[in-house]
């Protein structure tokens, strides 16, 4: 039986921090304790264990140790999540980078990589492809190599193609004059093997780096145009969304633009660093 989320309290929370900062390099410590308790519950259900045995089992074993911390950070993501936000990307975002002879962009905390291959669709119906640079990272590197590849089940994400559809739909060609080729030119459905696969195009464009948010900086050593990332930071507590905000304010362009998911916002510290326009955030001058 699975233990109940009231019963894992605030010690327990901080004795599973500290023997992760002990035994291993990651730090939880900054991490949202109701975030950590939802995912310490399911983790506890899924091995059929208590709390003891689960802290004895992160001393004693590295590898279950490493599967426990991917549990942790896992997150879900699809191509063209909220298909309204992607409407504003194309409609507000997109236009302040058209002229740039080049675009970075950073896609940090990517998960499987889903949002990597919406953003360069997107740029691709806009011609602006092959001016962007696409870095992406995470701190799961299993999730990355899934990423990569660009594989995913058809059954379950029949979604993928209903959310490209509404995103590049007649009433955006309408709006922004723009032509859309159809999923066919990016994505391969093949029903009898259950996949859909992006093409290689998209696929051998992105950077990818393992980068850990609580404790590295911008491993990519460049200054971005957009920062895509979506949530993440719902997971943090305010201190360390507020270290975070200062670390991607220190890596964008003047001009830069910050995208963080529907239900994210930025408060305190933070609203030194970015104003909101519309759903997505321009860096200001201040210096983090």
């Amino acid at each position: 039986m699975a233990i109940n989320e009231k019963d894992i309290g605030e010690r327990d929370i901080r004795l599973f921090q500290e023997t992760i900062s002990e035994y291993s390099d990651y730090d939880f410590s900054d991490y949202s304790a109701n975030s950590l308790r939802r995912r310490l519950n399911r983790i506890l259900d899924s091995y059929g264990s208590d709390f003891d045995r689960l802290i004895e089992t992160i001393r004693t074993d590295e590898e279950a140790l490493e599967e426990i911390v991917k549990k942790i950070t896992v997150s879900t993501t699809e191509l063209f999540r909220d298909p309204t936000i992607w409407q504003h990307i194309i409609q507000k975002v997109f236009p302040r980078f058209k002229l740039h002879s080049s675009i970075n962009i950073w896609h940090s905390g990517c998960s499987t990589g889903q949002e990597v291959y919406s953003m360069m669709i997107a740029l691709d119906q806009f011609g602006l492809l092959e001016r962007a640079n696409i870095y992406a990272s995470d701190i799961n590197s299993d999730v990355m190599k899934i990423a990569k590849k660009g594989d995913y089940r058809l059954r379950f994400n029949r979604e993928y193609i209903s959310n490209f559809n509404d995103v590049f739909s007649p009433g955006m060609s309408e709006a922004t004059g723009q032509q859309f080729k159809t999923h066919e030119k990016y994505l391969k459905i093949n029903e009898s093997r259950d996949l859909i696969q992006m093409k290689e195009f998209l696929r051998s464009k992105p950077v990818y780096k393992k980068i850990d948010l609580v404790k590295d900086d911008n491993l990519f050593f460049l200054n971005f145009d957009i920062i895509m990332c979506r949530n993440v930071i719902i997971y943090f507590n305010y201190e360390l969304q507020n270290k975070v905000l200062r670390l991607f304010h220190r890596s964008m362009r003047e001009s830069g633009c910050l995208v963080l998911g529907l239900h994210e916002s930025i408060i305190g510290p933070g609203t030194k660093y970015f104003q909101k326009q519309n759903n997505y955030y321009v860096r200001m001058k201040k210096d983090a």
